[in-house]
């Protein structure tokens, strides 16, 4: 088992997993553009259903790497209601910030209830054009923002129509901090919190509630209910929740508390709605403090214990992912073999090129995940937006 786990590690399987993502990824653009140009302005309804394959394909390769290749297993707690209604109709995903992958946690979820294709998030402009990835999101219309209110308010107004008008459901996942949990953006996050009498939270930054304020009008009548999300890891677990863990096929256990709250429950009066949202960092920071304390969400929180349950693994992300590894690298296998053969040294230099592209490509997905190549944007801020 621990020779498996060296071979893992090694940089050939890293690019095995390189040339079957994004060759996928890739097939995905291909396929999200034909539907773009030749269904959409005719059928936006028929569009969006069909635009759930190629995409729901791309991200199931990493989720094969994470449950197939790595053993990785979600366990979910909620209470019946939650459980009933989950996956049958739209929502806002409340996640907390933490780690390099919790982005992946989230497709693990969605997957289990069916939304992974069609959901969305609020992103940094920018990262509609990164390679592959970007373009697959910018088609399946995410929610870009640029950071800068006046401009994203009426994109959110327009993007959120646009979302929510989407026939079968789709969660929209909404990262309130605004940021990737640091040190130093904690350190700035409890210093404004003191220096306005906010309760300081402990594992999570102070919440940036505009966004979620300005996007409330437009929810209302077409998003039933917001969903908390609440992930963790065991502190003292022995595979820690990063990129390069996943690619060397670790075994990670993540666990969530998810909680629904129906939009009527919401605030109108746009205060007291990013009162509510502070108020939900509150409960979130109280949930996660008793996880790692005690091991427990409940124990110190105040909160009723709810049922939790094991989600398994599709088969369906294993066929995606075996079918695209498969025959991705046993066609370059065999361009490889055939061009040296026939000494077609054009041939090889543009197979080995493309190779080392995918693997800087991955490289450059690993690192924009990665907790110490995260942005400044919140760190040492004096006056961060919460209203």
């Amino acid at each position: 088992m621990v020779e498996l786990q060296k071979i893992k590690q090694m940089t050939i399987c890293h690019l095995i997993i390189a040339i079957t993502f994004f060759t996928c990824g890739l097939l995905c653009n291909i396929a999200q553009f034909l539907l773009l140009i030749l269904v959409k302005p005719w059928n936006p309804t028929l569009f969006r259903k069909l635009a759930f394959y190629p995409c729901y394909a791309f991200y199931a390769q990493l989720l094969g790497v994470v449950e197939w290749y790595g053993g990785g297993r979600l366990t979910v707690f909620m209470d019946e209601d939650t459980a009933k209604h989950i996956g049958k109709e739209h929502g806002v995903m409340i996640m907390n910030h933490t780690y390099e992958i919790d982005w992946l946690m989230a497709w693990m979820v969605l997957d289990k209830f069916h939304m992974l294709g069609s959901s969305k998030a609020f992103a940094k402009k920018a990262l509609s054009y990164a390679p592959i990835l970007g373009w697959a999101w910018s088609m399946a219309e995410f929610v870009f923002l640029n950071r800068d209110f006046d401009k994203d308010k009426e994109i959110i107004a327009k993007q959120l129509k646009i979302v929510f008008a989407y026939p079968d459901p789709i969660w929209l996942l909404l990262n309130a901090e605004g940021t990737r949990f640091t040190p130093a953006k904690h350190e700035a996050s409890v210093k404004f919190a003191q220096e306005r009498g906010m309760t300081v939270l402990k594992h999570h930054l102070i919440p940036r509630t505009k966004g979620f304020t300005t996007s409330l009008p437009t929810m209302r009548g077409i998003c039933p209910a917001i969903y908390d999300v609440n992930l963790v890891f065991k502190r003292d677990a022995k595979v820690r929740p990063t990129i390069t863990n996943v690619l060397s096929g670790e075994h990670l256990e993540p666990t969530m508390f998810i909680r629904r709250f129906p939009l009527e429950q919401v605030p109108k009066d746009e205060k007291a709605a990013a009162d509510w949202v502070q108020n939900l960092y509150v409960e979130k920071d109280r949930l996660v403090d008793s996880f790692h304390e005690t091991g427990s969400f409940f124990k110190t929180s105040g909160f009723k214990e709810v049922p939790s349950k094991v989600l398994q693994p599709r088969l369906s992300t294993l066929i995606c992912f075996v079918s695209v590894a498969l025959i991705a690298n046993l066609w370059i296998l065999k361009f490889l073999f055939s061009s040296l053969l026939s000494a077609n040294w054009l041939g090889l230099l543009t197979a080995l090129f493309v190779l080392g592209l995918f693997y800087v490509l991955l490289k450059k997905v690993s690192n924009m995940s990665k907790i110490s190549k995260a942005s400044a944007y919140g760190a040492g801020q004096a006056k961060p937006k919460t209203n």
